[in-house]
Order: C-alpha cells, then sequence, then structure tokens
C-alpha cells in the first residue's frame, strides 16, 4: 500500500503520520432525514480506518498496524513499548488499543494500555474549532498510572488521527512527567 508520511509536530521527540484522513469530500445532497450526503475519496491507509471505525471491519486492524510496521518501524528503533492513545468514546472495541496491539505483536514489543489513562470525560474534540478550545478541553484529563516497575523506557503512542495534536501533546506532557519514560514517539494512521 503506497502511503504518504509526513512528520508532525509537536512536544514530542519525534512523530509520523501515515497519509492524510480523506483527500477530498464533496456534498451530493441531503438523504431522507435531512442529512448531508458526501462522496469522499480516502487513501488507502485512509479508507481502512474509516471501515474500521465506522463500519466495524475488524478485518482493517492487522492491515493498518502490519502498514505502521513497514512504513514506521526503522524510524523508532529505540522504542521500548507501546500505549495506545486512551479513547475519547466509549465503544465495545476500542479501534486504537487494537492497533496499538497489534503493531506491538508484530514489533515484538511490550503494549502497556493501562500507562497513559483518561480520568476525564471530555466533549468530542472533532466539534471544536480551535487548538485553544481543544487544549482547555484536555486540561487534566490524563494520568499516568506506577505500573513499570524499572529502568527508563522510550514509548511509542499510537493514535488514530492527528490534527491539532493537542490531545497528543497533552498526553505527552503527562508522560513526560513520569520518571519512568525517556523518549516518547507518537505515530498516527492520518492526518487532517
Amino acid at each position: 500500500m503506497d502511503v504518504n508520511v509526513k512528520d508532525i509536530p509537536g512536544e514530542w521527540d519525534l512523530g509520523y503520520s501515515l497519509d492524510w484522513q480523506t483527500l477530498s469530500s464533496i456534498p451530493i445532497g441531503h438523504n431522507a432525514y435531512g442529512y448531508m450526503q458526501y462522496e469522499t475519496t480516502r487513501p488507502p491507509i485512509g479508507e481502512a480506518l474509516f471501515q474500521l471505525k465506522y463500519r466495524s471491519d475488524y478485518s482493517q486492524i492487522p492491515l493498518i498496524a502490519a502498514q505502521m510496521a513497514t512504513t514506521l518501524a526503522e524510524r523508532f528503533q529505540n522504542t521500548s513499548l507501546v500505549i495506545p492513545m486512551p479513547a475519547s468514546r466509549v465503544r465495545a472495541r476500542q479501534p486504537v488499543a487494537e492497533i496499538a496491539r497489534e503493531y506491538a505483536r508484530i514489533m515484538g514489543l511490550p503494549c502497556i494500555e493501562n500507562l497513559l489513562v483518561k480520568t476525564t470525560p471530555t466533549a468530542a474534540l472533532k466539534d471544536m474549532r480551535t487548538k485553544e478550545e481543544r487544549e482547555a478541553a484536555l486540561l487534566n484529563a490524563f494520568t499516568c498510572n506506577n505500573v513499570l516497575v524499572e529502568g527508563t523506557h522510550n514509548v511509542l503512542i499510537i493514535d488514530d488521527l492527528y490534527d491539532t495534536g493537542a490531545s497528543l501533546e497533552a498526553a505527552t506532557r503527562v508522560l513526560r512527567s513520569y520518571p519512568r519514560v525517556g523518549q516518547i514517539y507518537v505515530a498516527t494512521v492520518t492526518r487532517r
């Protein structure tokens, strides 16, 4: 699969996104319920993520994780462990956690799902227009559990989408306060 990798700036030490979320989205009219419908074109990895998140097509998990490993593993050679970005919405199966688990399995790394946790529910960030609004909503929204027992670990945070970077930066700030975390890397499937 072809991807359009781009480095993503933020408070972390190194970050990359595989590709755009969408390439184009054209309104095509309202449906019978009055909702605007769109003809959306996505890159292959964006389509895979869409199918996973919005069509519950869990067969996309190995494809997405394998693409991340193929494309980004060399850039994150010093990674000690993988952590999924905590979910903002409750689902029976959390897509980001499942991608992180599969990536960690492929790379032979531990995936620590309870190191970074969301302690405060937040409104949907996609409905907030500015990075400042998102940062305010995320203030004190994360914490670190004391689950790493020895040494210093370079962590890779995996997330589905990079937009303003506000949630990843909030998570990075919390992880930096944890003495057992060294370098912090970020990988997202898509970006806006």
